[in-house]
């Protein structure tokens, strides 16, 4: 085969996990389905798979023949397992179309998501998720933020941006024709770029109005465990997914957030100190501290590289990244950063008791910083 053998033989050296044999024989061409008078070279991967054979039609050569395999190799739909994650997460392709399904539900719609897989190879990896699986479907359906026992399907773009696109509407009473329909348009409308991304939300929070002449927000992204409220009108305020434009991103307002994860203990310590600048600040209408459960709330703007991270938004520069805060986490050291980057500068308001009359000029003249070292 000349040529054609050595691009062959290039590509297999780039396939650890693959067995490549090449053959003149009409009749071994025959069993896989490639009769004599298909043009040559003529390539198929064989798999022990439904799908038993995948047939290369491309250029000849090492990067088309090496793309082919790579999109083919893998099961038409990989489960959701420790084995199937590597599958999942090294393959070079990232797009991921998912369904979510109980063992029993799974039976009427895998028939139809693989005739689907077959017409987008290369472009996602398909994946079911048994929802009841003791050992990885509650913690895989809590990460993507599926609830319930009903079958969900949803595009996911991996691990760089992970942006999420949901399925609308009721699947469960589907018949085939229709799942298909809905399947295909889901994957068609996200490569047309037609979606728009779904976030994970708690429940927004009673109270969250903020109507007053507030104009900075300190917000903790926490977890319900650490901080039980249900209401927002404690001296930390809730932030939940389907409220943080409304609050974060208001143009009139500085933010602080600190996003969190339920199991880190640095966050859990951090509490009482975030807890106690919030009640320290209560009084300033240019403040507000509030919080987010980082692990059940997702938005694009609100992005952890490690827990817990504090991020500020200054009024005025939303469409801007956010300043990541890079202090000692004490209620002075905070209290100074905010001082210095609030864009809606800010004063301590006073004592509620009285000073005493025979209190000093240089007691009066105390700076505000020392003011609050003392409170605090």
């Amino acid at each position: 085969m000349g040529s054609d053998s050595e691009e062959l033989a290039a590509a297999s050296r780039l396939e650890d996990d693959l067995s490549f044999y090449q053959t003149t024989s009409p009749d071994i061409a025959k069993l896989f389905e490639r009769e004599t008078q298909v043009k040559r070279p003529a390539l198929v991967l064989v798999k022990k798979e439904e799908e038993k054979l995948a047939r290369f039609d491309g250029n000849f050569t090492k990067a088309a023949i090496t793309e082919f395999l790579s999109g083919n190799k893998v099961p038409l739909v990989i489960n959701f397992t420790r084995e199937g994650a590597s599958m999942i997460f090294e393959n070079s392709v990232k797009n991921q179309l998912l369904l979510f399904a109980t063992t029993n539900e799974s039976e009427k719609h895998l028939p139809t998501l693989m005739e689907v897989a077959k017409s987008f190879k290369g472009k996602f990896v398909f994946v079911y998720v048994q929802m009841d699986n003791e050992y990885y479907g509650e913690a895989v359906s809590g990460f993507f933020g599926v609830t319930g026992t009903a079958p969900k399907v949803l595009v996911y773009t991996g691990n760089e941006d992970m942006r999420k696109f949901i399925l609308d509407g009721e699947l469960t009473r589907k018949q085939h024709q229709v799942l298909s329909f809905l399947y295909v348009t889901l994957a068609e409308d996200f490569l047309a770029d037609k979606l728009k991304p779904f976030y994970k939300s708690d429940p927004v929070p009673e109270n969250v109005s903020l109507t007053t002449s507030v104009t900075c927000h300190i917000i903790l992204i926490s977890h319900t465990s650490l901080y039980n409220q249900t209401q927002n009108d404690g001296d930390v305020k809730i932030i939940v997914g389907n409220n943080f434009d409304e609050i974060v991103l208001d143009e009139s307002k500085d933010v602080l957030l600190e996003i969190y994860a339920p199991w880190c203990g640095y966050c859990q310590s951090f509490e009482p100190i975030y807890n106690k600048l919030g009640k320290y600040l209560k009084g300033i209408d240019s403040l507000v501290v509030a919080k987010m459960d980082g692990t059940t709330n997702e938005h694009p703007r609100a992005k952890a590289d490690a827990f817990p991270t504090i991020l500020f938004f200054p009024a005025g520069n939303k469409s801007f990244d956010p300043i990541t805060v890079d202090v000692d986490r004490t209620v002075v050291e905070l209290y100074k950063f905010l001082k210095k980057h609030a864009s809606t500068p800010f004063k301590l308001a006073k004592p509620a008791t009285p000073e005493p009359v025979s209190t000093t000029k240089k007691a009066d003249e105390k700076s505000e910083g020392d003011n609050a070292k003392d409170e605090l």
